[in-house]
């Protein structure tokens, strides 16, 4: 269903590979989950496979059709659920399904029996007629699924689709990948959630730094069980080299500033001598407050004192 071969992918500008040498195939009926870190590659790898980015060499095919050489039998082959809700807000949901419909050449008759059948099944139907503007994320999300699925494509990807989303909208989304996967279709999902991946998917791939770590087939018990354990392997060779950088640092400013205090001038300090008051003269009268006169042991009866008396 999706075959991808020798994929590299470097912006402009940039020296590093945001892919390099990437090779995977997913085979049809089945749901493939797509593991990373943040700057893995995965995001990218997505958006060449959906033909949003140009890439420097290697092919990429769908459903047998090459993304570059046959581009339109490509893109109608797939739905795709990008991970910011790029939407017309100025549109009802319902018109800008109706659009997406228009560009996949979705029959008028057939399109409507599907945009109700969808919006059910997402709990949508009652704010079909609203301007998106006014959606939730939970809603937005969900009119982004209905869009890429209104052509029934055969390969469905979707870049993170379960995040920020309440429980009882993942769980309509989960039973509608299952659904498209049963009926021999194809999905494609990129998470950060591994316990749902394990869960869900039958095969997953592991990228770092743009290239193809491992490809793991869930079907094994144990696989499965581990899954978080090799992910976290793979990846924590970044966390320790982060780790040993901010150690450097903080050791590197340590010994600079030590340095600056043994080259500092010593100045030494002068101790003025303690001048003593003098003693009062008879016939003085001193004024003491009240809180001094709490101070001292037995204080007076009066605050004004005469001296010897």
């Amino acid at each position: 269903m999706l075959k991808i071969d020798h994929l590299c992918k470097k912006y402009i500008n940039s020296d590093v590979y945001a892919v390099k040498d990437l090779t995977l195939e997913v085979k049809p009926g089945e749901m493939f989950g797509f593991l990373g870190l943040n700057g893995a590659g995965k995001s990218t790898t997505i958006k060449c496979i959906t033909g949003i980015y140009p890439y420097d060499s290697g092919t990429i095919e769908i459903d047998g059709h090459d993304i570059k050489k046959d581009s339109l039998n490509a893109k109608l082959s797939m739905g795709y659920v990008p991970d910011n809700h790029s939407v017309y807000e100025k549109l009802t949901g319902r018109e800008y399904v109706n659009h997406v419909a228009d560009l996949y050449y979705v029959d008028k008759a057939d399109r409507q029996a599907r945009i109700e059948e969808f919006a059910e099944k997402f709990r949508l139907s009652f704010a079909l007629d609203r301007q998106i503007k006014g959606y939730s994320h939970g809603m937005k999300q969900k009119i982004c699924i209905i869009a890429a699925l209104i052509h029934k494509p055969k390969l469905w990807i979707l870049d993170e689709p379960l995040m920020g989303l309440d429980p009882q909208s993942i769980n309509d989304i989960i039973l509608e990948m299952k659904a498209h996967c049963a009926q021999g279709n194809t999905v494609f999902f990129s998470s950060h959630n591994i316990d749902m991946v394990a869960k869900l998917c039958d095969r997953v791939a592991i990228l770092r730094k743009g290239q193809l770590c491992e490809v793991i087939d869930l079907h094994v018990e144990e696989n499965k069980a581990t899954l978080e354990e090799k992910f976290l392997a793979y990846t924590a060779e970044n966390v320790q080299a982060v780790a040993v950088k901010k150690g450097r640092k903080a050791r590197k400013e340590a010994k600079k500033a030590q340095k600056a205090a043994k080259s500092a001038p010593v100045t030494e300090a002068v101790v003025a001598p303690i001048q003593e008051s003098p003693a009062p003269k008879k016939d003085e009268i001193r004024i003491v407050s009240r809180r001094k006169a709490n101070k001292v042991p037995n204080p007076p009866r009066f605050h004004m004192l005469r001296e010897g008396k």
